[in-house]
Formats: structure tokens, C-alpha cells, sequence
């Protein structure tokens, strides 16, 4: 049993049966998909709430924090992205390197991450589309724009069952459609972003530095658990492995550089709205809105809007598509049914992978309030580059895998560093999330040994 549970998974068969899959992905794309997949309701809802009730002004030092989590992580991933060239991500790299249990636990982890995230960004989607119509006078009935609540008077959230719905049409074309659009929506969001930095440099109050820890240093940290979940989604990018034109050189790339440009916007943004605005009036779902109207310019307000619009959009685009190909890699192994891992022959697109992502994001999105299980998703993805930063001390010392075109600088300190990280920032993590997480891992472990045991050989 021992053997079979931590035997370690053939990368050649991986990439076997990766194979159906048409390279058609280039470095911009997935600079691009990278940019998309993490600017998205972290820029536009989190700086607020966090700098609010945990950090004050000193949440860019929050975010510079996770930041530095992230990279580390992102070094690691550049490596076994480099080895490994196949779908699945994580999930694929703990299956070769622990074996296959651990790797359904990771794989089970990401589902997590994708599931709840699409989720809960649709949420945040439907909240500002309201907030658009209703600049123009037009309100959207109560009972159509809300998860389900009854004594709240709400029963659907429409707006996001749409946006769910017009995403699955569009990655149902093929990569090459989505990967267009998405390029187009990037565009769109940093330059809304980029706005807002330039016009806010002007409203800059020092006095609203001060006191710039009000928290001290606890709440820096605390603060930057939370804004951990602005940066998720660079993982998509190793995602789309088979599908990308020389994966070895590009991957590793694209990952670092989409990192860098997101840390940097969410810094710079960050540092102007706390200057803009005193943190103990920010406790908005929109700060930056928020901070537009508090300095008399809420014309400039509307364009926001579009912008945010714009970068949840792209962030659900590709974290359905980071999870389709998870389940695809799940399918393709064994561990669910193998229907799951099959390639529609004209799409060159995993459809019944699709099909069941979009699905339970509509329940999710469409029916559930999912305010609080950020922190959830949080725990199942900082789980998995947990495991991401242990898999590179383990790959180090394997000589029947290929050679990697990007090594993690400083061996074996900084692996070591970003698991340390990884796990004070878990400690960070409320103990309701644990025990819900604790819940979905003990689920994760009854499916694995009814179906994925007896399934792999």
C-alpha cells in the first residue's frame, strides 16, 4: 500500500498524453494571461478593507511581504515548470516528485483555489456591474443580484451566471479566442490603473501616513495573509504547459515578469489611496471609488469601474481556464473518471473539464455568498506552494528527470525561506478557515481512496 500510494508518476507519460493539445501560446501571451489571472479584485477591493482593519498606511509593506512570498514561490515554479512542460501544474509536480497520493492531495488543494476563486470573483463582478448601472440611474432588481437569502429579498446573482457563461463560450472556441481577448482586457485594466496612480499623486495628504504602523508590526504581517490572495493566479501560467511554444524558456519567464509588473502596480496603487485618503475611512468594497468621490472627481469614478470590470473579467478567464486543465490532468491520470482528461478533436479543448469548472462556479457564484472564504482559497493555495518550494529540494537530488532551463537561484536557502514564509502566513489564517479546510482535505482523502486508488496502477 505504502508503494502504491507514494509511487512516483512516469513525466514521459505525462507528456504522452498531453500531446493532443496544438502549441499556439507565445511569451506575450502568457505575460499577458499572467497580468490577467492575478489583477483583478485584490487592486480594487482589497486595499481598503485591509488598510482599514488590520495595516493603516503600512499595507504596502503588506503587499511588498507577499510579494516576496510569491516570488520565492515563482522561482520554484519556473524550475519544475522548466523539468516538467505538462498540464496540471502543481498537482503534476507533486504526483513526480512525492508520488501519487500527496500529488491528489495537492491536485485536491488547487480545486480549492480555482473553484472557490472563480467564485468569488464573479461575486465581486456582479457587485461593481450593479454599482455601474446604477451611476446611470438604473437599478437592477434586488432579487436577481444577490446570492441566495431570502430574508434578504435576493435569490440569484444574474450578473454573475452570465459573466460565468460568457467566459465558458469563450474558452469553448480555443485557447487562441480567449488568449485575444484577454490581451485586449489587460490592456484595458492597467491603464485604468495607471489613471489612478497619476491623478491620485495629486491628492496626496502626508498627514494621512500618520501613524504609519497603527497596528505595529503583527498587523503588517496579518495584513499581508490577507492580501496574499491579490497575487494568486500566476500558477495559471504553468498551467497551460502543452499549449505553449518552446514552454522550457517561456514559462519561467512569463511567471517572474507577470509577478513583478502586479507587485509593483499593487504597491504604487496601495501607497495613493492610503496618501489620498485617511485608512479609518476606507472600509469600502470599492476604496478606490471611494477615494475618487472623496476628492470630488466622480466622473473619473465611472472609469474605474469599467477598469475593474475589466481585470475580474480576465481573472476569471483564466483561473476556468487554469482549472479546466487541472481537472483535464486529474482525468488524464486515473484519479477521476478518464473522461475528464479527453481533448475535443476541433476545439483542441478539454470540454467535460470545462463543462464541470463552469458549472460549479455558477452554483458557487451564482447562489452562495463567498465573502468569507477568502481566506479558504488562501490555505489551499499557500498548501500547494508549500509543497511547490519542498518539490525543488526533492528535484535536486533526482538524476532521471530532464534538465531544466532556469535554476532557483541560492540553493537551497531560498526554497527553504519560502516554505518558512508559506507557513507563517498560514499561522495568520483564521481557525474557522482550518477546520473548513481541514473538512475539504478529509473529503479530498475519502474520494482519492474510492475512486483514484483503486483506478491507478
Amino acid at each position: 500500500m505504502k508503494e502504491k500510494l507514494f509511487k512516483k508518476a512516469d513525466f514521459k507519460e505525462f507528456a504522452a498524453g498531453d500531446a493532443q493539445f496544438e502549441k499556439i501560446l507565445t511569451r506575450g501571451n502568457l505575460i499577458s494571461m499572467g497580468i490577467g489571472a492575478i489583477i483583478g479584485t485584490g487592486i480594487f477591493i482589497l486595499p481598503g478593507i485591509v488598510a482599514y482593519g488590520t495595516t493603516g498606511p503600512s499595507i504596502t509593506i503588506s503587499f511588498i511581504l507577499a510579494a516576496i512570498v510569491c516570488i520565492l514561490t515563482a522561482m520554484c515554479f519556473a524550475e519544475l515548470s522548466s523539468t516538467f512542460p505538462v498540464a496540471g501544474s502543481t498537482y503534476s509536480y507533486g504526483s513526480i516528485i512525492f508520488g501519487q497520493f500527496p500529488g491528489w492531495l495537492i491536485g485536491w488543494a488547487l480545486c480549492l483555489e480555482y473553484t472557490l476563486g472563480v467564485s468569488a470573483v464573479s461575486s465581486g463582478f456582479s457587485a461593481y456591474f450593479v454599482s455601474l448601472f446604477n451611476s446611470f440611474g438604473v437599478v437592477l432588481p434586488k432579487a436577481l443580484v444577490g446570492p441566495f437569502d431570502p430574508s434578504k429579498g435576493t435569490f440569484i446573482n444574474l450578473p454573475a451566471i452570465i459573466v460565468l457563461i460568457l467566459i465558458y463560450l469563450l474558452l469553448r472556441r480555443g485557447i487562441q479566442a480567449s488568449a485575444r481577448m484577454n490581451t485586449v482586457m489587460v490592456f484595458v485594466k492597467i491603464a485604468v490603473i495607471l489613471t489612478f496612480i497619476v491623478i491620485g499623486l495629486f491628492y496626496i495628504k502626508p498627514e494621512n501616513y500618520h501613524p504609519y504602523f497603527p497596528h505595529g508590526g503583527l498587523g503588517v504581517v496579518k495584513g499581508a495573509a490577507l492580501v496574499f490572495f491579490a497575487y494568486l493566479g500566476f500558477d495559471v501560467i504553468p498551467s497551460s504547459a502543452p499549449e505553449v511554444k518552446d514552454p522550457q524558456k517561456n514559462i519561467p519567464i512569463s511567471i517572474m515578469v507577470s509577478l513583478a509588473v502586479c507587485a509593483i502596480l499593487y504597491v504604487i496603487l496601495s501607497a495613493v489611496l492610503t496618501g489620498m485618503v485617511n485608512y479609518k475611512d476606507l472600509n469600502y468594497a470599492d476604496p478606490v471609488v471611494y477615494a475618487l468621490n472623496f476628492v470630488k472627481l466622480g466622473k473619473v469614478a465611472f472609469l474605474i469601474t469599467v477598469g475593474a470590470l475589466a481585470g475580474m473579467f480576465t481573472m476569471m478567464l483564466n483561473t476556468v481556464y487554469g482549472g479546466s486543465r487541472l481537472i483535464y490532468a486529474l482525468g488524464r491520470d486515473g484519479m477521476i473518471p478518464n473522461n475528464f482528461g479527453k481533448i475535443d478533436s476541433k476545439a483542441k479543448t478539454p470540454i467535460l473539464a470545462l463543462n464541470t469548472i463552469t458549472i460549479l462556479a455558477i452554483l458557487l457564484g451564482g447562489f452562495v455568498s463567498l465573502n468569507e472564504l477568502t481566506s479558504l482559497v488562501n490555505i489551499g493555495t499557500l498548501v500547494s506552494f508549500t509543497f511547490v518550494a519542498l518539490g525543488i529540494i526533492k528535484l535536486r537530488h533526482r538524476s532521471d528527470v530532464p534538465k531544466s532551463d532556469f535554476k532557483v537561484p541560492f540553493y537551497p536557502w531560498l526554497p527553504i525561506i519560502s516554505v518558512v514564509l508559506c507557513v507563517l502566513l498560514m499561522t495568520q489564517v483564521s481557525i474557522n478557515s482550518w477546520i473548513a479546510f481541514i473538512a475539504w482535505f478529509l473529503i479530498g482523502i475519502i474520494v482519492y481512496f474510492c475512486y483514484g486508488y483503486r483506478k491507478v496502477n
